[in-house]
């Protein structure tokens, strides 16, 4: 009869030859961003800002340009699509109201919410990020949109138009 400890029943072999899988930062960042999208586009509402900037943290974090996107929300807040409407440079994009409007009214929208980042990783307003939100909330204030809130995407830091009484 064998001795127990002279068989191999219950030991395992080394196998040096096996190297754990190793993944990119750029691959984990697409699977985050994959899983936060079907949590956040979906028939569900919004019920906080934290889910909004959790969303988009990842979102607009791979970008190294300026892109503006266009959260479009049905009357109860419900997530219809969001959308990056204009990509520019390492420090700006052109956003141009007509363009905000016709996708507003295509999508049936009944209210936005926008965000852009900044690349260079400082989310303070710009005067120019000011101005042009104002020209887009008096745009679709004729078409009776509204627009909940303007965030400011950067490195760590989120800033949010309506929390500072911008909007």
């Amino acid at each position: 009869m064998k001795d127990i400890n002279d068989s191999a029943v219950g030991s395992y072999k080394s196998t040096s030859n096996i190297k754990p899988i190793e993944f990119s930062d750029t691959q984990i960042l697409n699977w985050a961003e994959t899983i936060l999208e079907k949590r956040f586009i979906r028939s569900d509402y919004l019920t906080s800002p934290d889910m909004t900037r959790d969303y988009l943290r990842v979102a607009l974090s791979k970008f190294e340009r300026e892109v503006f996107l266009v959260i479009l929300l049905d009357n109860q807040h419900g997530v219809l699509e969001a959308e990056i409407l204009f990509q520019g440079t390492i420090d700006g994009a052109a956003v141009y109201p007509r363009e905000v409007v016709k996708l507003a009214l295509s999508k049936n929208a009944a209210a936005v919410i926008f965000a852009h980042n900044h690349p260079a990783g400082i989310a303070e307003p710009s005067n120019a990020d000011k101005v042009i939100t104002q020209r887009l909330v008096t745009a679709l204030q004729t078409v009776d949109i509204c627009v909940l809130d303007h965030l400011v995407v950067g490195s760590v830091n989120i800033v949010s138009f309506a929390e500072r009484g911008l909007i």
